[in-house]
């Protein structure tokens, strides 16, 4: 009785995991095939996902995107939204210069500055006060001892009271080829109150080949100020010939969109132009192209949702729209004028609606354009690589980036090797599920069923064998 319950068990397990057991995920599975190339032997590739990718893609999330090997092994990836790459530039902010004369053994930031200003702030003069400097200074007997810099006023284009600096740059004389020394800066806005901002070592070494190795710059952490105070630690003072602030500029640069010609189709109405959109793209861009000259068209953008009734199992499409514009397309003087892309919000619709208010005459094509997401894998495989996309209801096994590349911050992440994906192969029979979502819930509803009935049966015999045994005393 024990070993019929045990087999009986086993095999309720075999059919049970024979139901369930997962369907296959190899290249040939999928209809489109893409080579994957790149020239750096690196670990973690990143790829822009190219047009074929979204064309032949049969998941809105990209769920049927896969990265095989050499040997059809699957290689761990993450998608990923592309970001706007900063870029930091300079911008050159000429300082004017004004030294400061000290008697031997006085140091500028222990001095009292006579300081004359002009009604905007700029500095007309500075000078150590005669009973600061001593009998010496009196004399004339005098050195330099610090260099006290105006950055000017700002435009008035600028809205903050003071541009952002993050480096001075040093020139050195005409006259002087080498020099090396310490230097100390202090920063200020109204010449009363001063700020340390940060030291740095200055130089310029000339070698037998009258070529020059210079340090000539100052660096420290952005910041706004007016007027800068500079001392020496160590070497001689020396009266630059130039200084220049750099101002940080922050640019973005987004990359470019992907674009698509779609042609219109009929809707529901003839005021309604259909167009079929692919399942993967969300346009961000929407804009039309006429064929005709000298056209206008009001119309709505939107798309058809669907709307259930109260038969059971039936369903309407209602209209939504999205935009309300007016499209044209009209030459004026040999010049044509057209109206330009729209930004919308992405939206996946398996159609894209142009309703107008009487019936369409003209049928101009729908240019969509998105943003490709950024595909990063981690080539752990055997090359050459292939990207596979294109299968009905494939599971999602993309992965968050910092399992794909964890470690890596968001600057070495823009700067990966970059991999370029060939043309899209066609297979043919392939992409097909594995398994309609009917009959494996069929098969699913058998296997319990036929559970069900194998514990009644051992339910059963066990009854039937107690019922037999004799009672004892």
């Amino acid at each position: 009785m024990k070993t019929f319950l045990i087999g009986a068990a086993c095999l309720a397990s075999a059919i049970a995991m024979a139901a369930s057991e997962p369907a296959s995920d190899r290249p040939g599975d999928y209809t489109h095939l893409l080579p994957l190339a790149s020239s750096a032997k690196q670990g973690v590739l990143q790829l822009r996902l190219p047009r074929d990718v979204y064309l032949h893609a049969r998941s809105s999330l990209l769920d049927d995107v896969r990265v095989f090997d050499a040997n059809g092994v699957p290689q761990p990836f993450a998608l990923q939204q592309p970001v706007a790459a900063d870029n930091i530039s300079h911008k050159d902010l000429p300082l004017t210069i004004f030294p400061l004369m000290a008697a031997a053994g006085n140091q500028s930031s222990q001095l009292d500055l006579d300081v004359s200003t002009a009604p905007d702030g700029r500095l007309l003069s500075v000078k150590v006060r005669p009973e600061q400097g001593g009998q010496d200074a009196a004399a004339g007997a005098t050195h330099l001892t610090g260099l006290i810099l105006d950055l000017g006023k700002p435009p008035a284009s600028q809205t903050t009271a003071a541009p952002a600096v993050d480096a001075l740059r040093f020139t050195l004389p005409p006259d002087q080829r080498d020099y090396s020394a310490q230097v100390w800066l202090e920063t200020s806005n109204d010449l009363k109150r001063w700020d340390a901002v940060g030291a740095a070592e200055l130089n310029w070494l000339v070698n037998q080949n009258q070529q020059t190795l210079a340090n000539d710059r100052l660096t420290f952490e952005a910041r706004p100020f007016r007027y800068a105070r500079l001392t020496w630690r160590s070497g001689n003072p020396l009266l630059f010939s130039a200084i220049v602030a750099e101002q940080p500029v922050r640019t973005s640069t987004a990359m470019p969109n992907e674009q698509l010609l779609l042609q219109p189709g009929t809707g529901d109405r003839p005021q309604d132009l259909v167009y079929a959109m692919p399942p993967a793209i969300a346009p961000a861009t929407i804009g039309v192209q006429f064929s005709e000259t000298n056209v206008v068209l009001p119309a709505q953008l939107g798309v058809y949702d669907t709307v259930p009734t109260r038969q059971a199992g039936a369903a309407t499409r209602r209209f939504e729209p999205i935009v309300n514009t007016t499209f044209y397309r009209i030459t004026q003087d040999g010049q044509a004028r057209s109206s330009g892309d729209l930004a919308v919000t992405p939206r996946h619709a398996p159609h894209w609606v142009l309703r107008t208010e009487a019936a369409v005459m003209v049928k101009p094509v729908l240019k969509v354009g998105w943003q490709p997401a950024t595909l990063v894998f981690l080539a752990s495989g055997n090359p050459p690589y292939t990207l596979a996309v294109g299968r009905d209801r494939a599971p999602a096994t993309n992965r968050p980036v910092a399992q794909v590349a964890p470690g890596f911050s968001d600057v070495e992440l823009r700067q990966l090797g970059q991999a370029t994906a060939g043309p899209a192969i066609a297979q043919q029979g392939a992409g097909v599920a594995p398994h309609d979502d009917d009959a494996g819930a069929r098969n699913r509803l058998l296997v319990l069923w036929g559970t069900l009935l194998l514990g009644t049966g051992v339910l059963a015999l066990m009854v039937w064998r107690l019922l037999r045994q004799k009672p004892q005393a």
